[in-house]
C-alpha cells in the first residue's frame, strides 16, 4: 500500500480508547496489514523513562515543566518509532499524541493553545495523523472506569476534566475532517464497529478496500 498510516486515539481517562485500539490493531492484522502500536508517553525505550516520571512522580511538576516532558517524549516516538514504521508501509496506532497536549495541557491546565500547537509542530517535524479518533465519554463514567487507583494525571479533578473533554470537541470542531468523534458510552462492540467503519471509509477514499 505504499507509505503507511497514522492513527492516533484520543480522549479522556477512562474512555475505553486503549481497548478499542487493541481490536483495531487485530481487526486490521487478520485483514493482512502490518500494524504497530505505541503511546504517548511510554513508547518503547526512552519513551518509557518519561512516562514514569510523568505520571508518578510525587513532587511538584510544573506546568511548563509537564507540558515540555511530553513534548520531549513525542518528538522521540515520531522519530525512532512512528516515521520508520510508516516509511516502510506499515499502519500505526498511537494511544495519544499532539491532540492530548492541547487538550491536557492547554483546555486543561490553562497554558497557551497557539503556543502549545507550535511546539507540537516542531516535535513531530510537522507530521500529522491521517485520522484522529477521540472517545468521548462523560466525566462520571470516566471516573468510575478508571476506579481508586489512579496516576498524578488522573488525580487532576472533576473540573480538570471538565476542561479536557470540552477542549477535545473543540479540536474536533476545528478539524472535522481528521477528528473524529465517537460516543465511548456505547458498547465495546457498537464502539469498535464505529472506529472499524471509520477507518475503512478513509481507506476506500485512497482505493484500498479492507475486504
Amino acid at each position: 500500500m505504499g507509505k503507511g498510516l497514522f492513527i492516533t486515539f484520543e480522549g479522556a481517562d477512562g474512555c475505553g480508547k486503549t481497548t478499542q485500539l487493541n481490536l483495531l490493531k487485530d481487526y486490521l492484522s487478520s485483514k493482512g496489514y502490518d500494524v504497530i502500536l505505541t503511546r504517548e508517553p511510554g513508547a518503547k525505550g526512552l519513551g518509557e523513562k518519561f512516562r514514569e516520571i510523568l505520571l508518578n512522580y510525587d513532587g511538584e511538576v510544573s506546568n511548563r515543566c509537564e507540558s515540555f516532558l511530553f513534548l520531549a517524549d513525542r518528538a522521540q516516538n515520531i522519530d525512532t518509532i512512528v516515521n520508520p514504521a510508516i516509511e516502510q508501509g506499515k499502519i500505526v496506532l498511537c494511544d495519544r499524541h499532539t491532540d492530548s497536549s492541547v487538550a491536557y495541557q492547554g483546555y486543561g491546565r490553562g497554558l497557551d493553545i497557539e503556543e502549545i500547537k507550535s511546539l507540537n509542530k516542531l516535535a513531530t517535524g510537522g507530521k500529522t495523523p491521517d485520522i484522529t479518533l477521540v472517545f468521548d465519554v462523560d466525566i462520571e463514567t470516566s471516573m468510575k472506569r478508571v476506579g481508586n487507583v489512579k496516576d498524578r494525571m488522573e488525580n487532576s479533578g472533576i473540573e480538570f476534566f471538565n476542561r479536557v473533554r470540552n477542549g477535545y470537541l473543540e479540536l474536533a470542531k476545528q478539524e472535522p475532517n481528521r477528528i473524529k468523534v465517537i460516543d465511548s458510552t456505547k458498547s465495546i462492540q457498537e464502539v469498535k464497529n464505529e472506529v472499524i467503519e471509520i477507518v475503512n471509509n478513509y481507506l476506500t477514499n485512497l482505493t484500498i478496500r479492507l475486504k
